[in-house]
């Protein structure tokens, strides 16, 4: 029996090769046709733009991760994975998936909650789904699932690690909706690079109500106006112009200048507004913070937010850490017993057979009243049960799969005997 993990992830795989390798309904249909080939019946295929990967229960030791992992890649024989494509198993996968589920990504440094990963426990929870639908799941994968997603649900109740982030574009967005800067309002956005569209989109989430785009460079402004319906591009040297249609100014440029002079901005005759600056080096004037009516956010005031929020996610994250180890273990052990549940139920139901023989045995041979049919019928019962007992305590303690096995056959062999008399 073992538990196993395949797949790539965002921080072995560059986004052009998980986009290749991306795994739709489409391809999850495939991929389990193959690994049902080699003989795996459970497995649950997540897939989203930062991961694509595979976890699987297999009651043979014949099904290996290297099998599973040629399943996978044979899907994209035009692909090089190369060595991006990673394997795990047993408490390491376990311990992997809670930490997925949890939106942890490969270890629980702070450096692996990454923007998006909020939502990867509903994906999980969907994929876990899909399988069942499909009929590739069972006892085993859907316990695991279970736990992995019981715990990440309890983490993000009681910790709420997320409500601490690390993007200053989030942050800096944040701040600005404190100060009533964002809902409802008309926002110039300066810079068309990954720091703005991420504040584009936070922009949009915390309910802008119109949002003017400026860029230099006018194919990432049209690739950004495809993801936003709501967006309206201006040139870049109209941006002072569009000022004057706005509450809030935006600026995330990689220019070695400013980009938002002071003199200039006073032309304008605008004389109420808020600015993020999400540059550096900066690219808004600073004296324009020296301006009555007008408020700065700069990456300053953001690495202060930024640095108190690690602070406090690395207290957030000892305290997840040792959850997830409680939890893990607490799998573990279940999946260890589970590998002896058939065992047991069948000494059971033996027992159930020599109790029920004996008895009607017994029962042809002595005459006996109601009353002590009833006694002999407990007292079969109970000195069967204490028979087995012993045995399965011991059988249940054994850790080593190897031994399991061991004692596991030893008892066949037993139960044969009593077959047998």
């Amino acid at each position: 029996m073992i538990f196993g993990y395949v797949g790539i992830c965002y921080k072995e795989a560059p986004l052009a090769l998980r986009g290749q390798v991306a795994l739709p309904d489409s391809k999850k249909i495939e991929l389990w046709e193959r690994l049902s080939v080699i003989g795996l019946k459970q497995c649950v295929i997540v897939s989203t733009c930062n991961r694509s990967e595979i976890f699987y229960f297999s009651h043979s030791d014949a099904v290996t991760g290297e099998q599973v992992q040629s399943c996978y890649q044979g899907i994209f024989p035009n692909v090089s994975f190369g060595d991006c494509c990673k394997k795990k198993e047993g408490s390491e996968a376990v311990s992997y998936l809670f930490r997925v589920a949890g939106g942890f990504g490969m270890c629980m440094g702070l450096e692996s909650l990454v923007v998006g990963e909020d939502q990867i426990l509903g994906q999980v929870v969907e994929a876990m789904d899909f399988a069942r639908t499909m009929g590739h799941s069972g006892k085993e994968l859907e316990r695991i699932v279970r736990d992995a997603v019981t715990c990440a649900k309890w983490i993000k109740t009681n910790y709420r690690i997320s409500e601490k982030p690390l993007s200053v574009s989030y942050i800096g967005v944040k701040e600005l909706h404190r100060a009533g800067g964002v809902s409802g309002k008309n926002i110039l956005v300066i810079g068309s690079g990954k720091t703005a569209a991420l504040a584009l989109t936070y922009l949009f989430e915390y309910g802008a109500k119109k949002v003017y785009l400026c860029s230099r460079t006018l194919a990432h402004a049209k690739e950004l106006l495809a993801v936003h319906e709501n967006l309206t591009v201006v040139d870049y040297h109209e941006r002072y112009d569009a000022m004057k249609r706005c509450e809030t100014v935006v600026s995330a440029t990689s220019s070695p200048h400013l980009v938002v002079l002071y003199d200039k901005w006073k032309e304008t005759g605008v004389r109420q507004m808020q600015f993020l600056d999400l540059a550096s080096p900066r690219d808004i004037d600073s004296r324009l913070q020296e301006v009555p009516g007008v408020q700065l956010i700069d990456m300053d005031t953001l690495q202060k937010i930024t640095e108190k929020n690690q602070n406090e996610r690395e207290k957030l994250a000892a305290a997840c850490e040792q959850v997830i180890e409680e939890k893990v273990q607490e799998t573990m052990e279940w999946l260890l017993l589970s590998r002896v549940d058939g065992t047991i139920e069948t000494l059971q139901k033996r027992c159930s057979q020599i109790e029920t023989d004996s008895y009607e045995y017994l029962n042809r041979k002595i005459s006996l009243n109601h009353r002590e049919q009833k006694l002999l019928k407990k007292v079969l019962h109970a000195s069967l049960q204490r028979l087995i007992r012993e045995p399965i305590q011991e059988l249940k303690q054994l850790e080593d799969e190897e031994k399991q096995k061991e004692y596991q056959n030893i008892l066949k062999t037993l139960f044969r005997m009593y077959e047998d008399e």
